[in-house]
């Protein structure tokens, strides 16, 4: 019932929050009362990247392996690869800065008025005759063959200059 999302709200927010021992209570809590360890380990793999994003960009293999290692052994043997996970994230530094950016480009599509900006020429694939005559990646810089970055715009003109990651949400 709803102990079970109190539960879960336990665990997420005593990792978030860096404290070890919490976590390992809410996680035992959960799992002796017979909590399938998939669920938790999937809740894992979504708080690898949504709190510790890129603060720790081995979290979510962390996470990642967790649940394989669950799906292999199975309970009880897997409560220790849990607790291994838990603890890491606990442990772990935090950062929400993807987590919010990614919230902002959405923000950008959601009040977007009228058909989406079309893709830059330059940006676009051109398999055929037709699309390279129409202009389709012309101009493109292909960055792997220049010694320093390129100047490049990625975004449609329309967006150029935003940055996702510095814009704050409302």
């Amino acid at each position: 019932g709803e102990e079970h999302y109190n539960c879960i709200s336990a665990l997420h927010k005593s990792m978030r929050g860096s404290d070890e021992n919490a976590s390992l209570y809410w996680l035992a809590r959960m799992l002796e009362g017979g909590e399938d360890p998939l669920y938790v380990a999937r809740r894992l793999v979504r708080f690898a990247s949504e709190d510790i994003g890129l603060a720790d960009p081995l979290a979510l293999t962390q996470a990642v392996a967790a649940y394989q290692g669950c799906h292999f052994i199975g309970m009880p043997e897997c409560e220790v690869i849990l607790a291994q996970c838990v603890v890491y994230f606990a442990r772990a530094p935090k950062s929400i800065e993807v987590y919010r950016a990614y919230g902002n480009v959405k923000e950008c599509l959601r009040m977007h008025t009228g058909p989406l900006p079309p893709v830059p020429l330059h940006l676009r694939n051109a398999p055929t005759r037709l699309m390279k005559n129409l202009g389709y990646g012309k101009g493109y810089k292909y960055n792997p063959m220049y010694k320093e970055p390129v100047e490049q715009d990625y975004l449609p003109e329309e967006l150029k200059g935003i940055d996702f990651f510095k814009k704050r949400e409302t």
